[in-house]
């Protein structure tokens, strides 16, 4: 884990919305509390938390924060969250922090590290 470079893409977020700054944290805090071991990592301008292998990534956008689900397309949807249509990932858009329960993020995220948890 760099923390340095999550710290400061974390403070580059907060420059430009605060309110997707207060998703992405809520959405870390979630990602690192989904199991043993979770690790988070900057890449491809968001941030991505693995177990064994990659699950789930955090990305801010202008007017939305996704969350990425690595292996989505093989997750389990009891909710009818998951969107995109890709041979693998799934991802849900969250636009205010009242998202974060509405849309079952802990659920999604703790379903995806327990999935990549299991596939090691």
């Amino acid at each position: 884990m760099n923390t340095d470079r999550i710290q400061t893409l974390l403070q580059d977020i907060r420059l430009v919305s605060e309110r997707n700054h207060a998703i992405v944290q809520q959405v870390r805090h979630l990602a690192l509390a989904a199991g043993d071991g979770v690790s988070e990592e900057v890449k491809y301008g968001g941030i991505l938390f693995s177990t064994t292998r990659s699950f789930c990534g955090v990305f801010s956008y202008a007017n939305h924060v996704t969350l990425e689900f690595s292996a989505g397309a093989s997750l389990p949807d009891p909710f009818h969250m998951l969107e995109g249509q890709g041979k693998l990932r799934r991802h849900i858009k969250l636009q205010q922090l009242e998202d974060m329960a509405d849309r079952h993020v802990a659920d999604y995220i703790a379903l995806a590290c327990a999935a990549a948890s299991s596939a090691a």
